[in-house]
């Protein structure tokens, strides 16, 4: 009797599931009903494989060969008034196209950049499209739409679903607030485990096979950058975004910032007719590509080609607030005065350092046209244009915007080099705008920017090559107020998440360095935590085209042999290549330019050996000059051997590092 109700049973449900498909097949023969849509595009090296998914919304899913890296995830714009965004794809209007160029920056990592992607653009109806782009690196895709009016931007869905439960190095914002200077350090553990709150980008997770998913955006403009937090299902991480502002005041230190009082219930309001910013993944299936990569540079807004930038010149800078202008041996006051000026220039000119900068106390803090009664700023100026030495001007930014137009102009005609713009600290739509205001305006009185208090870079360095550096990044300043400090952990981690989104001010350069056991926290008197030779090679690991030397200049003339090689290191590149490294654990890289090379090595607190393959030198001889942890680094972070020895490109060097030690090598041809 069991057995004859279980075949009746099966008969039904197969007379069941004829029927059902027979009732679908007259759905779909119904002129208007929605149809399912697949679409699969592949990398130019067939690596990587994206599909992207219509049922009714949106979604895509990345593979690397048969490794899922992102389960099927949902994408789209919600506009007020109007569609959700992911909705009714056109038919027959999809479009794949191959793209494989060079570009040429103005300055960088290497002097020529590879743009090699396959591109799917998928028109849908309402006038807006769909693009992605894959490349051998990574993924990304952005919206965009042809609209006749403005649009008001409820929010955007960005998701990315994670298999299995994939390990989360994150930043997470003080009270998980939209409000904060990216200065946060990185936490370490499994999504299932992952805090409530938002995440600063980039974020970077380790999935299947120990790939590596670096998540962030390009080409941000008039729009709210946006932060990752787990998703509702908890099985993967979502966008959020800061909604728009509408009123803020001055707060937090020293009135410097405009903390916001009320949001709208939108997130942007922009116009109808524009591109979106791309939504990043960079793929690294070993963890040294992190170090070298141009991902975010390639998917930003070129510089407009009617602008003049030949101007602009990086380089490093002399600065004055780290060290409290501790200079020794001198017989005047040193402080925000003329006389201190004029020893920092003397200082630069010596050993060919391009800039000095002013820091905060040269002008009242909220009139940039008030200069303070110790300054005088014009003779300042023309006794660093005779020594061949630049200035740079620090200030907060919303006394900036109000003069905007008097105050560059007035810069201009000082011969001012550059601006240091600080304590922005948001990413809304407003601050976004800001950023392009600023550089705009910048690049029109030949102003150079450095922007501190600032949200992640996002492609602006190469739409405005103006914008030499940003800060984002818990740098050397820490050392002088916070007990934490900053650290050699710390310092190995942020080249394979920060640094990929663009260049970082962290602002190395410390000669008081110091192990664990023996650092303490000055305001007056600060040290690095590490070794001497962990900052020397900062210079070489860290990308930044407006490099500072954060120490007195009294102390780097204590340290002849340490200056001499920082003075000599190069700010810009005509190649790179990543060596080898471990996210958290160690870095090496090596950066070339003309025909010398130089490389860099840095590990955390832990003691360790590194084996660096010199196979990137060119053919011949070459004369390496090393700066290595000394025999009792690992108690005197000060202690350094420097050894000189000749090379060739089939060589290895095994370079010893201390805890929280590094290393920091030139190699010059022999002829």
């Amino acid at each position: 009797m069991t057995l004859y109700n279980s075949r009746l049973s099966n008969i039904d449900a197969m007379k069941y599931y004829i029927f059902t498909m027979m009732v679908l097949l007259f759905a779909f023969s119904i002129p208007g009903y929605a149809k399912n849509k697949s679409y699969t595009l592949t990398s130019p090296d067939k690596k990587l494989i994206l599909k992207v998914g219509w049922s009714g919304s949106l979604s895509y899913s990345l593979y690397y060969g048969n490794t899922e890296l992102i389960a099927p995830s949902p994408i789209s714009l919600k506009i007020k008034d109007g569609p959700v965004l992911g909705k009714s794809p056109r038919k027959k209007k999809d479009k794949i196209s191959k793209t494989d160029r060079v570009l040429t920056p103005l300055y960088g990592k290497r002097k020529k950049i590879r743009d090699r992607f396959n591109e799917l653009r998928i028109e849908f109806k309402g006038n807006y499209a769909v693009v992605f782009r894959l490349y051998n690196e990574g993924m990304a895709w952005r919206f965009i739409t042809d609209l006749r009016k403005d649009l008001i931007v409820e929010n955007e869905t960005a998701t990315f679903n994670l298999p299995g439960d994939p390990l989360l190095w994150a930043a997470y914002p003080p009270n998980s607030k939209f409000e904060h200077s990216y200065e946060n350090n990185y936490t370490l553990t499994h999504l299932s485990s992952m805090p409530g709150g938002i995440v600063q980008l980039p974020v970077l997770a380790e999935v299947t096979g120990g790939i590596k998913l670096l998540i962030t955006e390009a080409d941000l403009e008039d729009y709210p950058g946006f932060h990752i937090q787990k998703s509702a299902g908890g099985g993967g991480l979502e966008a959020v975004f800061p909604k728009f502002p509408l009123d803020w005041k001055a707060g937090g230190h020293g009135n410097f910032e405009l903390n916001v009082q009320k949001r709208a219930d939108y997130i942007s309001k922009t116009a109808g007719r524009r591109k979106f910013p791309w939504r990043v993944i960079k793929v690294a299936a070993e963890d040294k590509s992190l170090l070298d990569t141009d991902l975010i540079y390639k998917l930003s807004k070129p510089q407009d080609p009617d602008m003049d930038f030949s101007w602009v010149k990086p380089g490093k800078v002399a600065w004055d607030w780290w060290s409290a202008m501790n200079l020794t041996g001198v017989d005047f006051r040193t402080g925000v005065n003329t006389e201190t000026y004029k020893y920092y220039i003397d200082f630069a000119a010596a050993h060919g350092i391009e800039y000095i900068n002013l820091d905060e106390g040269w002008s009242d803090q909220f009139n940039l046209m008030k200069i303070s009664g110790d300054v005088d700023l014009k003779e300042i100026v023309e006794y660093a244009r005779q020594k061949g030495v630049g200035v740079f001007l620090w200030c907060v930014f919303w006394p900036l915007d109000q003069q905007l137009e008097e105050a560059m102009s007035w810069f201009e005609s000082l011969g001012i080099a550059g601006l240091k713009v600080d304590f922005m600290d948001r990413d809304d739509q407003w601050m976004v705008n800001y950023y392009y205001r600023i550089a705009r305006a910048a690049a029109r009185h030949h102003l150079q920017i450095n922007f501190h208090g600032a949200f992640k870079p996002a492609g602006l360095h190469r739409t405005y090559p103006n914008v030499l550096n940003r800060e984002a990044v818990r740098g050397l300043e820490y050392n002088k107020f916070d007990p934490k400090g900053t650290t050699p952990d710390y310092a190995v981690t942020i080249p394979f998440i920060r640094m990929v989104a663009g260049p970082m001010d962290y602002t190395p350069g410390a000669m008081h360095n110091a192990q664990k056991a023996n650092y303490a926290t000055f305001m007056e008197r600060p040290m690095s935590m590490g070794t001497r030779c962990q900052q020397l090679a900062m210079y070489i690991m860290y990308e930044a085209p407006l490099e500072m030397l954060s120490d007195a200049p009294t102390a780097y003339e204590r340290e002849p042999e340490s200056l001499d090689f920082i003075a000599g290191i190069p700010v810009t590149w005509d190649e790179t290549y990543a060596i080898d490294g471990k996210v958290g654990e160690f870095a090496a890289i090596a950066r070339k330019k003309g025909a010398v090379w130089y490389a860099a090595a840095m590990t955390n607190w832990n003691e360790r050996d590194i084996e660096i393959d010199l196979s990137f030198l060119g053919k011949g001889n070459y004369r390496a000059e090393i700066f290595k942890d000394g025999i009792n680094a690992n108690r005197n972070g000060n202690d350094y051997k420097k050894e000189t020895r000749q090379v060739t490109r089939t060589d290895k060097l095994i370079i010893h590092m201390a805890p929280g030690g590094g290393a920091a090598i030139k190699f010059t041809p022999v002829k």
